[in-house]
Protein backbone atom coordinates (compact mmCIF):
# COMPACT_ATOMS: atom_id res chain seq x y z
CA UNK A 1 0.00 0.00 0.00
CA UNK A 2 1.02 3.38 -0.83
CA UNK A 3 0.19 6.70 0.82
CA UNK A 4 1.11 8.76 -2.58
CA UNK A 5 0.97 8.16 -6.09
CA UNK A 6 2.59 10.55 -8.31
CA UNK A 7 2.94 10.39 -12.32
CA UNK A 8 4.95 13.35 -14.58
CA UNK A 9 8.18 14.81 -15.06
CA UNK A 10 11.21 13.97 -13.41
CA UNK A 11 14.64 16.12 -14.63
CA UNK A 12 17.55 17.94 -14.19
CA UNK A 13 17.46 21.76 -12.94
CA UNK A 14 20.18 23.66 -13.90
CA UNK A 15 20.40 26.51 -10.73
CA UNK A 16 22.77 29.75 -11.47
CA UNK A 17 25.23 29.64 -8.65
CA UNK A 18 27.42 32.92 -9.40
CA UNK A 19 30.20 33.57 -11.62
CA UNK A 20 33.39 32.12 -12.73
CA UNK A 21 36.70 33.96 -13.11
CA UNK A 22 36.34 34.48 -16.27
CA UNK A 23 32.72 36.46 -15.61
CA UNK A 24 30.45 33.47 -17.16
CA UNK A 25 27.76 32.46 -15.12
CA UNK A 26 27.76 29.27 -13.13
CA UNK A 27 25.07 26.50 -13.06
CA UNK A 28 24.45 23.71 -10.37
CA UNK A 29 22.61 20.28 -11.59
CA UNK A 30 19.92 19.79 -9.20
CA UNK A 31 17.51 16.93 -9.35
CA UNK A 32 13.78 18.07 -9.23
CA UNK A 33 10.22 17.84 -11.23
CA UNK A 34 7.09 19.30 -9.48
CA UNK A 35 5.51 15.59 -8.82
CA UNK A 36 8.90 14.44 -7.59
CA UNK A 37 9.40 17.07 -5.30
CA UNK A 38 6.09 16.47 -3.63
CA UNK A 39 6.83 12.64 -2.87
CA UNK A 40 10.41 13.62 -1.71
CA UNK A 41 8.19 15.78 1.24
CA UNK A 42 6.00 13.64 1.96
CA UNK A 43 8.90 10.31 2.06
CA UNK A 44 11.13 12.43 4.70
CA UNK A 45 7.93 12.47 6.58
CA UNK A 46 7.95 8.63 6.77
CA UNK A 47 4.98 8.44 4.05
CA UNK A 48 5.44 5.68 1.36
CA UNK A 49 5.44 6.96 -1.55
CA UNK A 50 5.71 5.96 -5.57
CA UNK A 51 6.83 7.26 -8.41
CA UNK A 52 5.52 6.83 -12.26
CA UNK A 53 7.31 8.55 -15.19
CA UNK A 54 10.46 8.50 -17.71
CA UNK A 55 13.64 9.40 -17.99
CA UNK A 56 16.58 9.58 -20.62
CA UNK A 57 18.93 6.26 -20.36
CA UNK A 58 21.54 8.63 -19.95
CA UNK A 59 23.97 9.82 -16.96
CA UNK A 60 21.29 12.24 -15.16
CA UNK A 61 18.64 9.71 -15.73
CA UNK A 62 20.55 7.72 -13.47
CA UNK A 63 21.13 10.13 -11.02
CA UNK A 64 17.62 10.93 -11.10
CA UNK A 65 16.95 7.19 -10.32
CA UNK A 66 19.21 7.11 -7.23
CA UNK A 67 18.22 10.06 -5.86
CA UNK A 68 14.73 9.31 -5.64
CA UNK A 69 15.95 5.44 -4.37
CA UNK A 70 18.31 7.49 -1.71
CA UNK A 71 14.49 8.94 -0.79
CA UNK A 72 12.84 5.80 -0.28
CA UNK A 73 10.30 6.09 -3.03
CA UNK A 74 9.43 3.62 -5.71
CA UNK A 75 10.87 3.73 -8.64
CA UNK A 76 9.70 0.31 -9.91
CA UNK A 77 7.69 2.46 -12.51
CA UNK A 78 10.08 5.02 -13.13
CA UNK A 79 11.05 3.35 -17.10
CA UNK A 80 14.03 4.65 -19.56
CA UNK A 81 13.62 5.74 -22.59
CA UNK A 82 16.72 4.56 -25.08
CA UNK A 83 15.92 6.83 -27.92
CA UNK A 84 15.70 10.23 -25.93
CA UNK A 85 17.43 11.70 -23.21
CA UNK A 86 16.29 13.19 -19.89
CA UNK A 87 14.24 16.84 -20.37
CA UNK A 88 16.54 19.44 -18.73
CA UNK A 89 15.41 22.87 -16.88
CA UNK A 90 17.40 26.09 -16.74
CA UNK A 91 16.24 27.99 -13.70
CA UNK A 92 16.55 31.89 -14.43
CA UNK A 93 16.19 33.63 -10.39
CA UNK A 94 15.49 37.78 -9.91
CA UNK A 95 16.70 39.57 -7.42
CA UNK A 96 13.80 38.33 -5.12
CA UNK A 97 14.79 34.57 -5.63
CA UNK A 98 11.61 34.50 -8.07
CA UNK A 99 12.36 31.92 -10.88
CA UNK A 100 11.50 31.90 -14.67
CA UNK A 101 12.41 28.58 -16.85
CA UNK A 102 13.61 27.36 -19.92
CA UNK A 103 13.88 23.88 -20.99
CA UNK A 104 15.62 21.32 -23.28
CA UNK A 105 12.47 19.10 -23.95
CA UNK A 106 11.75 18.80 -27.83
CA UNK A 107 11.38 16.07 -26.87
CA UNK A 108 12.14 14.90 -23.17
CA UNK A 109 11.80 11.41 -21.88
CA UNK A 110 9.20 12.48 -19.59
CA UNK A 111 7.02 12.92 -22.45
CA UNK A 112 7.38 9.66 -24.17
CA UNK A 113 5.74 7.86 -21.21
CA UNK A 114 3.37 5.30 -22.89
CA UNK A 115 -0.43 4.20 -21.47
CA UNK A 116 0.32 0.63 -21.79
CA UNK A 117 3.31 1.72 -19.50
CA UNK A 118 1.14 2.72 -16.45
CA UNK A 119 1.26 0.23 -13.82
CA UNK A 120 -2.71 -0.27 -12.58
CA UNK A 121 -1.97 -1.92 -9.52
CA UNK A 122 0.82 0.90 -8.23
CA UNK A 123 -2.62 3.36 -8.58
CA UNK A 124 -5.07 1.11 -7.04
CA UNK A 125 -2.56 0.20 -3.90
CA UNK A 126 -2.46 4.07 -3.23
CA UNK A 127 -4.65 6.69 -1.11
CA UNK A 128 -3.79 9.60 -2.51
CA UNK A 129 -2.92 9.97 -6.69
CA UNK A 130 -1.32 13.33 -7.63
CA UNK A 131 -0.23 14.45 -10.99
CA UNK A 132 0.15 17.89 -12.56
CA UNK A 133 -0.02 19.52 -15.88
CA UNK A 134 3.20 19.36 -17.32
CA UNK A 135 2.67 15.78 -18.36
CA UNK A 136 -0.33 16.89 -20.89
CA UNK A 137 1.87 19.45 -23.13
CA UNK A 138 2.25 16.41 -25.42
CA UNK A 139 1.62 12.90 -26.35
CA UNK A 140 2.00 10.08 -25.58
CA UNK A 141 2.29 11.53 -22.08
CA UNK A 142 -0.86 13.13 -21.78
CA UNK A 143 -2.91 10.08 -22.43
CA UNK A 144 -0.58 8.28 -20.22
CA UNK A 145 -1.60 10.47 -17.32
CA UNK A 146 -5.06 10.56 -18.40
CA UNK A 147 -5.17 6.94 -18.02
CA UNK A 148 -3.41 7.12 -14.70
CA UNK A 149 -6.34 9.07 -13.51
CA UNK A 150 -8.85 7.07 -14.81
CA UNK A 151 -7.43 4.13 -12.94
CA UNK A 152 -7.30 6.21 -9.84
CA UNK A 153 -11.06 7.52 -10.37
CA UNK A 154 -11.98 3.94 -10.76
CA UNK A 155 -10.39 2.87 -7.84
CA UNK A 156 -11.50 5.47 -5.53
CA UNK A 157 -7.96 6.86 -5.25
CA UNK A 158 -7.94 10.90 -3.96
CA UNK A 159 -7.03 12.72 -7.08
CA UNK A 160 -4.40 15.53 -6.27
CA UNK A 161 -3.51 18.23 -8.44
CA UNK A 162 -1.40 21.32 -9.87
CA UNK A 163 -2.06 23.26 -12.87
CA UNK A 164 1.07 24.42 -13.27
CA UNK A 165 1.46 26.89 -16.19
CA UNK A 166 4.89 26.65 -17.95
CA UNK A 167 4.12 28.63 -21.14
CA UNK A 168 6.79 27.73 -22.86
CA UNK A 169 6.02 24.52 -23.01
CA UNK A 170 2.70 25.02 -24.50
CA UNK A 171 2.03 25.32 -28.81
CA UNK A 172 -0.43 28.07 -27.52
CA UNK A 173 -1.84 29.62 -24.04
CA UNK A 174 -5.82 28.15 -25.95
CA UNK A 175 -4.20 24.81 -25.94
CA UNK A 176 -3.09 25.13 -22.49
CA UNK A 177 -6.24 26.37 -20.94
CA UNK A 178 -8.10 23.40 -22.51
CA UNK A 179 -5.74 21.26 -21.16
CA UNK A 180 -5.31 22.08 -18.32
CA UNK A 181 -8.50 22.51 -17.70
CA UNK A 182 -9.26 18.65 -18.58
CA UNK A 183 -7.18 17.64 -15.12
CA UNK A 184 -9.80 19.99 -13.17
CA UNK A 185 -12.39 16.89 -14.42
CA UNK A 186 -10.71 13.99 -12.25
CA UNK A 187 -9.38 16.30 -9.56
CA UNK A 188 -10.21 16.18 -5.85
CA UNK A 189 -7.78 18.35 -4.41
CA UNK A 190 -6.09 21.51 -6.38
CA UNK A 191 -2.87 23.50 -5.67
CA UNK A 192 -2.57 26.72 -7.61
CA UNK A 193 -0.86 29.51 -7.75
CA UNK A 194 -2.66 33.26 -8.16
CA UNK A 195 -0.99 33.59 -11.67
CA UNK A 196 -2.52 30.33 -13.07
CA UNK A 197 -6.02 31.02 -10.97
CA UNK A 198 -6.04 34.03 -13.08
CA UNK A 199 -5.12 32.66 -16.50
CA UNK A 200 -8.03 29.43 -15.90
CA UNK A 201 -10.96 31.92 -14.50
CA UNK A 202 -10.04 35.70 -15.58
CA UNK A 203 -9.98 36.44 -11.72
CA UNK A 204 -7.34 36.95 -9.82
CA UNK A 205 -9.48 37.72 -6.55
CA UNK A 206 -9.12 34.21 -4.87
CA UNK A 207 -12.91 34.35 -3.44
CA UNK A 208 -14.35 34.73 -7.34
CA UNK A 209 -11.69 32.83 -9.06
CA UNK A 210 -12.04 29.54 -6.82
CA UNK A 211 -15.94 29.64 -6.99
CA UNK A 212 -15.94 29.71 -10.94
CA UNK A 213 -13.92 26.98 -10.60
CA UNK A 214 -15.69 24.74 -7.89
CA UNK A 215 -18.60 25.50 -8.99
CA UNK A 216 -17.73 24.25 -12.88
CA UNK A 217 -16.03 20.89 -11.45
CA UNK A 218 -17.35 20.20 -7.98
CA UNK A 219 -13.47 20.34 -6.34
CA UNK A 220 -13.97 19.14 -3.34
CA UNK A 221 -10.79 21.41 -2.11
CA UNK A 222 -8.68 23.84 -3.42
CA UNK A 223 -5.67 25.81 -2.13
CA UNK A 224 -4.33 29.07 -3.84
CA UNK A 225 -0.75 29.35 -2.62
CA UNK A 226 -0.06 33.44 -2.29
CA UNK A 227 4.03 33.29 -2.33
CA UNK A 228 5.24 35.26 1.07
CA UNK A 229 1.75 36.40 2.23
CA UNK A 230 0.12 32.25 2.80
CA UNK A 231 -2.78 30.35 1.40
CA UNK A 232 -6.19 30.65 0.76
CA UNK A 233 -8.18 27.55 1.05
CA UNK A 234 -11.50 26.32 0.69
CA UNK A 235 -13.87 23.51 0.51
CA UNK A 236 -17.18 23.14 -0.11
CA UNK A 237 -18.44 24.56 3.44
CA UNK A 238 -15.39 26.80 4.77
CA UNK A 239 -12.81 29.35 3.27
CA UNK A 240 -10.21 31.24 4.87
CA UNK A 241 -6.88 32.96 4.50
CA UNK A 242 -3.53 31.59 6.50
CA UNK A 243 -0.81 34.10 6.48
CA UNK A 244 2.67 32.91 5.50
CA UNK A 245 6.07 32.73 7.33
CA UNK A 246 8.73 34.64 6.80
CA UNK A 247 11.84 33.31 4.88
CA UNK A 248 15.57 34.26 4.02
CA UNK A 249 14.19 33.39 0.68
CA UNK A 250 17.31 32.10 -2.18
CA UNK A 251 15.48 30.13 -4.69
CA UNK A 252 11.66 29.48 -4.68
CA UNK A 253 11.88 26.64 -6.61
CA UNK A 254 9.79 23.78 -5.64
CA UNK A 255 8.21 25.93 -2.65
CA UNK A 256 4.46 25.09 -4.26
CA UNK A 257 5.37 21.50 -4.57
CA UNK A 258 6.70 21.76 -0.82
CA UNK A 259 3.16 23.00 0.32
CA UNK A 260 1.06 20.68 -1.66
CA UNK A 261 3.39 17.74 0.18
CA UNK A 262 2.69 18.85 3.74
CA UNK A 263 -0.85 19.60 3.20
CA UNK A 264 -1.37 15.86 1.59
CA UNK A 265 1.01 14.63 4.55
CA UNK A 266 -1.79 16.61 6.96
CA UNK A 267 -4.74 15.28 5.09
CA UNK A 268 -3.61 11.74 5.01
CA UNK A 269 -2.89 11.54 8.83
CA UNK A 270 -6.21 13.34 9.63
CA UNK A 271 -7.68 10.96 8.00
CA UNK A 272 -10.77 13.27 6.96
CA UNK A 273 -13.67 13.41 4.15
CA UNK A 274 -12.36 16.54 2.27
CA UNK A 275 -15.92 18.11 2.98
CA UNK A 276 -16.00 17.66 6.88
CA UNK A 277 -12.69 19.40 7.15
CA UNK A 278 -13.16 22.90 9.20
CA UNK A 279 -11.40 26.02 10.18
CA UNK A 280 -9.54 24.44 12.68
CA UNK A 281 -8.50 21.61 10.48
CA UNK A 282 -7.02 23.79 7.83
CA UNK A 283 -5.77 26.16 9.81
CA UNK A 284 -3.37 22.79 11.46
CA UNK A 285 -2.83 22.04 7.45
CA UNK A 286 -2.30 25.18 5.92
CA UNK A 287 -0.19 26.33 8.75
CA UNK A 288 2.14 23.27 8.68
CA UNK A 289 2.17 23.47 4.88
CA UNK A 290 3.22 27.22 4.67
CA UNK A 291 6.23 26.09 6.80
CA UNK A 292 7.59 23.26 4.79
CA UNK A 293 7.12 25.89 1.16
CA UNK A 294 8.81 29.10 3.35
CA UNK A 295 11.81 26.82 4.02
CA UNK A 296 12.62 25.20 0.90
CA UNK A 297 12.29 28.68 -0.53
CA UNK A 298 15.19 29.04 1.76
CA UNK A 299 18.08 26.65 -0.26
CA UNK A 300 18.50 26.13 -4.24
CA UNK A 301 16.96 23.93 -6.04
CA UNK A 302 14.19 21.31 -5.70
CA UNK A 303 14.69 18.27 -4.28
CA UNK A 304 18.27 19.36 -2.25
CA UNK A 305 16.15 22.46 -0.38
CA UNK A 306 13.38 20.68 0.71
CA UNK A 307 13.75 20.53 4.53
CA UNK A 308 14.49 17.49 6.73
CA UNK A 309 12.01 16.21 9.45
CA UNK A 310 13.95 18.02 11.76
CA UNK A 311 14.72 20.98 10.07
CA UNK A 312 10.92 21.32 10.10
CA UNK A 313 10.78 20.72 13.99
CA UNK A 314 13.14 23.43 14.53
CA UNK A 315 11.32 26.10 12.32
CA UNK A 316 7.77 25.46 13.52
CA UNK A 317 9.00 25.64 17.08
CA UNK A 318 11.01 28.98 16.41
CA UNK A 319 7.89 30.17 14.73
CA UNK A 320 5.64 28.97 18.14
CA UNK A 321 4.08 26.80 16.01
CA UNK A 322 4.71 23.88 17.61
CA UNK A 323 1.23 22.84 18.39
CA UNK A 324 1.03 21.76 14.88
CA UNK A 325 3.17 19.25 14.71
CA UNK A 326 0.73 17.06 16.94
CA UNK A 327 1.15 14.00 14.73
CA UNK A 328 4.86 13.26 15.14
Amino acid sequence: MYDVTALGELLIDFTPTGHSDQGNILFETNPGGAPANVLVVLSRLNMKTAFIGKVGNDQFGHILKAVLQDQNIDTSNLLFSETVNTTLAFVHLDEKGDRSFSFYRNPGADILLDKNEINEETIKQSRIFHFGSLSLTNEPSATATITAVEFAKKHKVLISYDPNLRIPLWKSLDEAKQQIKKGFEYADIVKLSEEELEFLTGYRDVLKGTDILQEQYGTSLIFVTLGANGCFYRNKHVYGNKEGFKANVVDTTGAGDAFVGGALYKLLTMNKSLDLLNHADFEEMVTFANAIGALTTEGKGGIPSIPSREQLVDFLKKNNSYSFLNDY
